[in-house]
């Protein structure tokens, strides 16, 4: 996890978004265990407050859940739940402005897939 934290939103939010792509890449797993208030807030000298507001953020939104005397950990269904959000804001917010802007370029379906193509023969 980057340690770089941006001047736009809250470190809380922004500690939330990692932690929702981390499981959305598959470095947290569901059943997983986060790491704990304490080690995050010292990785990335944190306030402890600000941890656990961003767990707490997750638990409200069903992606982490609470053992008592464990730890968070994430919850079954979340990958699925995140993807299923994330796709519906591409869908609503990020497409809509792709989708102008390559009306604006005057490119249509078969330019984007031969670039396509061309990207994926490139060696990594």
């Amino acid at each position: 996890m980057s340690t770089r934290w941006n001047d736009v939103e809250p470190i809380y939010w922004q500690l939330k978004e990692r932690t929702i792509a981390m499981i959305l890449d598959g470095t947290l797993a569901e059943g997983d265990a986060l790491p704990s208030v304490r080690t995050v807030a010292s990785n990335f000298q944190l306030n402890p407050i600000t941890v656990s507001k961003s767990y707490q953020a997750l638990v409200d939104e069903g992606l982490v859940e609470k053992r008592r005397g464990l730890g968070m950990f994430v919850r079954e269904g979340a990958f699925d739940q995140l993807v299923a959000s994330e796709r519906q804001r591409f869908l609503q917010t990020e497409w809509p402005a792709t989708l102008n802007r390559i009306e604006r370029l005057g490119l249509d379906v078969e330019d984007l897939l031969k670039q396509k193509d061309k990207n994926e023969d490139k060696p990594a």
